[in-house]
Parts: C-alpha cells; sequence; structure tokens
C-alpha cells in the first residue's frame, strides 16, 4: 500500500516545513512497526520548492490470515476469506488508515511545536493513492472528498485488464486530491475515508470507534452531506454504534449553529437530582390534566416536545386512544433515559409501533412534526433563552401547526410558598425566566393571536387564592388555516 503527500514552496517559506508537520526528517528513511506489516516513510523529493512524503506500508499476509482466523473480536473477515489471495496486502484500506494514524499520530492532532502556526494554517497539497478501492466508484469518491474543501478531486477508474479493454473498470480507483487544507484535516479525512470507500476494515469494531470516528471528523463530519454513509460504513454497519454516532454528532451540529458548547446544550438530564419538581403529587397532577385535556380535544397523534426523561410519554402509551406518539429532545441523554423508562427494546411489536423518540431542537423548524393533532410543551417554555423564544413559537404555532397545543409552565408567584425554596431564585438551576399569571397570559394571547389559534387558561395543582396555583396551563386551539400574521401581509 502506498500514498504520497506533496506541498510547494519557497526560499521564505520551504516546502522542506512539510518534515516539521509531519515529525519525520527528510533525509531520513524511517521504519515503524504496525499490528499487520512495516511502515516506512521516505521523501522521494526534498526541496524549497517541492516537498513528497511517501508512506509504503508493507503488510505482512501470513500474519493477516492468522488474525483474521475466526469470527469474532481480532476478525478480519475478507481476509479469512480469501487467505492469502485477495487484494488487502495492496490496495489501500483500514490497514493503511491504521497505519497513519500511527505514523502520524501527531499529525492527525495537528501539533508541532516546532512551527505551531505552519500546522494551523493550510498548506498547498498533493496527495495521491495508486490504488484505491471504491464500492460506488468514483462518482461515490467525488460524493465524499468534494465537499471537504479540495478544489480538484480525481478519481480515475483502474481497467482490470489493460490487454483486454473490453472487460471495462475494475473496482479500483486512482485517487488525486488537490487543494490548501490544514495537513491535519487532510490526514483525517483519509483517516476516515479509506475504510469507508473500501466498505471493510480488517479489525472488529468496538465501542471506541465511535469516538475514533468523531474525533477524526471534528469540524467537517455534522454537516457532511453523506454523514450517514460514511457513519455507517466506518462502524462496518454496526447499528447500534451507528446510532450513536448519529446522535452525537447532531448534538454537535446544534451546538455549533448556536454558537454553544456540546455540554451547553446535553443539559436537559440533571446528574444528581430529577426533573420533576417537588412534591412529586404537582407533577402527577401536571401529567393528569395534559392527558384530560388531550381527550378533551379528541387528540390521537400527539406530539411531546422537550419530552426529557419521558414521564408524559409512559403515560400516554398506557392509553390506547394514542396511536402515535412522539417525544422530541435535543438531549441524547435525555432520550436515553425515556427509552429505558419505556422499556423501548422489551416493547412488542405493535406497542413499539405507537411511540417514536426523536432529536431535535425547537428552535428550528422540522418537517417530521407537522400533522399531528395535538403538541405538549410541558415545563420547557422556561428552559427557553428569552430572545429565542420567537424562534419556538414559529416552529410549533407557524410550522408544525397542531390543532391543539398545551404548554405548561411555572406561577413564579406561587414560589413564596416553597419553605425549601429560597427567596428570589427559580424552581430549576437551567430555568431562564418564570412568569407571573398576567406575564403568561399576555405572552400566550399575543401567540394565538398572531397565529391562528384561541386560548384558554386552566390551573394545575391547589388554587391558592392570593399567588394562584404552582402550575398555569395554556389550551391552544386552531381557529384558523393562516399560518401567522406576517405571511398574510
Amino acid at each position: 500500500m502506498f500514498l504520497t503527500i506533496s506541498t510547494t514552496g519557497t526560499l521564505e517559506r520551504p516546502a522542506t516545513d512539510l518534515g516539521f508537520l509531519l515529525h519525520k526528517h527528510p533525509d531520513n528513511a524511517q521504519t515503524f512497526s504496525t499490528s499487520h506489516g512495516t511502515a516506512h516513510v521516505l521523501y522521494p523529493e526534498a526541496s524549497a520548492e517541492r516537498c513528497t512524503a511517501a508512506l509504503l506500508l508493507e503488510v505482512d499476509p501470513v500474519g493477516l490470515v492468522r488474525r483474521g482466523k475466526g469470527k469474532g473480536r481480532g476478525g478480519a473477515p475478507d481476509s479469512a476469506l480469501a487467505q492469502y489471495v485477495n487484494d488487502r496486502p495492496y490496495a489501500a484500506s483500514s490497514l493503511l488508515a491504521v497505519a497513519l494514524s500511527t505514523v502520524f499520530k501527531s499529525a492527525l492532532r495537528g501539533a508541532c511545536r516546532a512551527m505551531p502556526e505552519r500546522a494551523a494554517a493550510p498548506l498547498p497539497l498533493r496527495i495521491e493513492v495508486p490504488a484505491l478501492p471504491a464500492r460506488g466508484g468514483a462518482e461515490l469518491v467525488h460524493k465524499l472528498f468534494g465537499p471537504l474543501g479540495w478544489d480538484t478531486v480525481e478519481a480515475e477508474p483502474v481497467a482490470l485488464d489493460t490487454a483486454f479493454p473490453e472487460w471495462g473498470d475494475s473496482r479500483y480507483v486512482r485517487l488525486v486530491l488537490e487543494g490548501e487544507l490544514r495537513l491535519a484535516d487532510a490526514l483525517n479525512h483519509l483517516y476516515v475515508l479509506l475504510p469507508v470507500l473500501d466498505d471493510a476494515k480488517h479489525y472488529w469494531v468496538a465501542p471506541d470507534e465511535v469516538d475514533k470516528l468523531l474525533r477524526a471528523g471534528d469540524g467537517w463530519l455534522a454537516e457532511h452531506p453523506e454523514q450517514k454513509l460514511i457513519t455507517s460504513r466506518y462502524l462496518s454497519r454496526r447499528w447500534g454504534l451507528t446510532r450513536d454516532a448519529m446522535e452525537r454528532l447532531e448534538l454537535v451540529r446544534l451546538a455549533e449553529s448556536d454558537g454553544l458548547e456540546v455540554e451547553d446544550v446535553d443539559n436537559a438530564v440533571d446528574e444528581t437530582t430529577d426533573t420533576e419538581e417537588k412534591p412529586v403529587p404537582l407533577a402527577e397532577q401536571r401529567r393528569a390534566a395534559i392527558l384530560a385535556a388531550l381527550r378533551a380535544a379528541d387528540a390521537t397523534r400527539v406530539l411531546d416536545l422537550g419530552c426529557g426523561q419521558g414521564q408524559l410519554l409512559q403515560e400516554l402509551l398506557k392509553d390506547v386512544r394514542f396511536t402515535d406518539i412522539v417525544g422530541v429532545d435535543v438531549s441524547v441523554r435525555a432520550l436515553t433515559v425515556a427509552g429505558r423508562r419505556l422499556r423501548l427494546e422489551r416493547l412488542g411489536e405493535r406497542q413499539a409501533g405507537r411511540i417514536t423518540l426523536i432529536q431535535g431542537s425547537l428552535a428550528y423548524t422540522d418537517k417530521r412534526l407537522t400533522g399531528y393533532d395535538a403538541a405538549v410543551l410541558s415545563e420547557v417554555v422556561e428552559h427557553v433563552d428569552l430572545p429565542r423564544l420567537p424562534a419556538l413559537e414559529y416552529a410549533v404555532f407557524g410550522s408544525a401547526r397542531p390543532r391543539t397545543v398545551l404548554v405548561t409552565t411555572p406561577n413564579v408567584e406561587y414560589n413564596v410558598r416553597w419553605e425549601s425554596l429560597p427567596a428570589g431564585h427559580v424552581r430549576h438551576g437551567d430555568h431562564r425566566f418564570e412568569w407571573t399569571r398576567q406575564e403568561f397570559r399576555t405572552w400566550a394571547a399575543r401567540v394565538a393571536g398572531q397565529y391562528g389559534y384561541g386560548v384558554e387558561f386552566t390551573p394545575i395543582g391547589p388554587d391558592d387564592q392570593e399567588v394562584g396555583p404552582p402550575t398555569q396551563m395554556a389550551v391552544f386551539t386552531q381557529t384558523s388555516r393562516t399560518t401567522s400574521k406576517e405571511d398574510t401581509a
């Protein structure tokens, strides 16, 4: 297996700086042991104007077959199946990707103490891989590398036999990439996409491969149009690992779009406390009030927006009248807890067909949420920053437009009745605000008028004569098919 990395330079910024970035001196030919052979790094050319580093991997075919025998951990099915007569020792594959990560470990991280500014800056690069298996052909090669910033992506098909052109092309291509990219980015593209194009790995794919994929795909995989295919193939179509990776990538995408850290987005589950208020009977009363309102609205297809740990979903699933139940939350951890609470893996086919969990942000429109009878936002709006509340309003009332929308939120006036709550504190550390009864009614009336809904209000919990109930609920009912006043202006 063979690949070359070339760059150009000037006397002021010589191309031989590539040796510093790869941590391999151009004057030396170096050898490294890998788990399936020997890797050599050498420089066919090294001048101020042009420098080329070559990685040559000599695979031990006997060792490859011996390690690949049998199934399970360490198994290499392609090698074991064809014994010594296969392409593993010759065509670029996961073997070469592993050699890249072994030999150029620091370069993959973008680390270079000698020249940190060069490591952080784009370089004019040309990468060549003479023999690359491409299950999907040259078209797939362009789909994978094209969106990554390369100016040129050449995938020249290799003929099965030049002496017999009528046989057509093989599944191999000669890959050439040219463009100005950071060296670390280019190496990470190769590390992920070489085994993806081969659609095979020479080793058992364990759960830690998800972390490797996300680390190598940082900054580009979350937004890649072929993200699903890349993730599935890289993880050898292990669906549990693929689902985990896709959920984490979606969280990365949402965090980047909001300019937040992933930890700040994935905070719906408090590690130390349950998200229900105390005492517990109030939470039960709230769910009972929501269920009663849904039944009164004759709803059968219901969205639980911001479903958290799935307490309401559990109650909805108990009532057979709710035939299509969807729980939506931005937090992967919350959805995981909800899945365990609902025991999704143990549900029968009929019950499992009634419930769906979706990761998503309520600040964005989502076509998957249209066409439902009712939507519930139970203790959700107060977790949203006020400047972002209009986006949620449009996503729910303007885009999804269920016939009925139920919104519950704490009544801040009642907080004085909570003996354990210090004066001036909100009920949950993640609450951005808590409304008085009048503030809630003013907000609800504005939203109802803007999006063509009527609204009524229901107290939940003991209705104190002075400060009102602990929880307040607004029941929005669609009165007009108009999306919003702005749309009809």
